[in-house]
């Protein structure tokens, strides 16, 4: 069940990223975007906590909570301004190498045990979600330093993400309480960063931030299920593989063509996918 939670997460981020990049270009202020988002996933978890009724609250789960939504906040705004920078072609790749960091920290701080296969599979879905990423550019321009900077703290951000989300499980503390927490947490990191940007507010920001809100709701939930229940060095892979959805949607909307060795690394990430469960 845990592999069907990483699957479903995969796709929900996929699917945000997708929304994020049909607006890219279009005047909207990816500040806001995230903002909204946050703060209609917040209201959204908020509701469902009262509902069940919250388990207790205490410090440790609120810092925790708050700060995986500053890093994730931090690192999808990070990777946006290394857009602006250089090729998306070459910066998506890199970025998603941040996958690293949580899988090293599940092997060797947590102690699980992975297979040859499952390392075979996971170096495998690794490998294909930079090949799906990739797009040859003839004419690169990069401004390198500011570039580079951005990349590097979006690597990071999201390195330590999943690092302490993967804590938050082991520590046995409520998704509920800590999805409350982080969402929480983003929206008003997020809301003091758009009095710094000083960007025009405008109401599609609303209408798309809250529908990526609920999707991200989702996929947050069934990332956190995926982490408690299942084998997180062969998790943090599979939702590195959301850039599949990202491209396929691309196909579909954009009328863009797979380049061969794009669907050589779908039926790779396939491949790798199959490689862990055995």
């Amino acid at each position: 069940m845990w592999i069907v939670a990483a699957l479903m997460t995969m796709f929900c981020f996929g699917i945000s990223n997708m929304i994020f990049k049909i607006t890219s270009g279009k005047g909207l202020s990816k500040v806001h975007l995230q903002f909204t988002f946050y703060l209609a996933a917040f209201l959204i978890m908020l509701f469902y906590g009262v509902v069940v009724e919250f388990s207790p609250f205490n410090a440790l789960t609120i810092i925790l909570g708050a700060t995986i939504g500053i890093l994730n906040a931090n690192g999808n705004i990070q990777m946006s301004k290394a857009f602006e920078k250089g090729p998306a072609s070459i910066t998506s790749p890199l970025i998603s190498t941040n996958t690293i960091i949580p899988l090293l920290s599940a092997a060797l701080i947590f102690h699980e045990h992975i297979t040859l296969l499952q390392w075979i599979g996971i170096i495998v879905m690794l490998s294909s979600a930079a090949i799906i990423q990739y797009v040859p550019s003839n004419n690169i321009q990069i401004d390198y330093k500011p570039w580079l900077y951005h990349i590097l703290l979006s690597i990071g951000s999201f390195g330590i993400l999943g690092i302490l989300m993967k804590t938050s499980s082991n520590l046995h503390i409520d998704s509920v309480n800590i999805l409350v927490s982080m969402y929480g947490g983003g929206a008003v990191y997020l809301f003091i960063n758009s009095f710094i940007i000083k960007e025009k507010w405008q109401r599609t920001e609303f209408a798309l931030g809250t529908m990526i809100g609920c999707i991200s709701v989702v996929g947050y939930s069934s990332y956190f299920f995926a982490l408690k229940t299942g084998v997180a060095s062969i998790v943090f892979p599979i939702v590195s593989l959301s850039c599949l959805v990202v491209v396929l949607g691309s196909c579909l909307l954009f009328k863009e063509r797979l380049k061969s060795y794009q669907i050589i690394g779908i039926l790779t990430a396939v491949a790798g996918i199959v490689l862990t469960k055995i």
